[in-house]
């Protein structure tokens, strides 16, 4: 098992998770995070850390298409150690439905 990231995370992006992460798993794009499913070592700190509960094990219904994102993206997208602030309208975007036909982008975030 691994831990995933979903759609709720695009246009939030908070780091609150990455900040958790013992293995520094997480990798960063333009107004997303995944998490590299070979590098996690599922111990689910991360998980409750995310406001925008968009964490989940890699076991939950529906889940594959995210795995399948999660390890093309950590692959392209800079590694993400340390905490950062969230995007401006993160807040806002939480409930929004749609988001990853509205917004996903693959362009890489800034790693650090």
């Amino acid at each position: 098992m691994t831990y995933i990231v979903n759609d709720f995370c695009i246009m939030c992006k908070y780091t609150d998770c990455v900040e958790v992460c013992p293995v520094d798993c997480f990798y960063e794009g333009e107004n997303m995070l995944v998490i590299h499913p070979d590098e996690c070592i599922d111990c689910g700190v991360c998980e409750p850390e995310c406001p925008a509960e968009a964490i989940l094990p890699d076991s939950e219904p529906g889940a594959e298409k995210w795995l399948e994102l999660n390890r093309e993206m950590s692959g392209i997208w800079p590694n993400i150690a340390e905490r950062l602030d969230a995007m401006p309208d993160a807040d806002k975007m939480q409930d929004e439905s749609g988001k990853f036909d509205n917004y996903f982008s693959k362009v890489p975030g800034q790693g650090s």
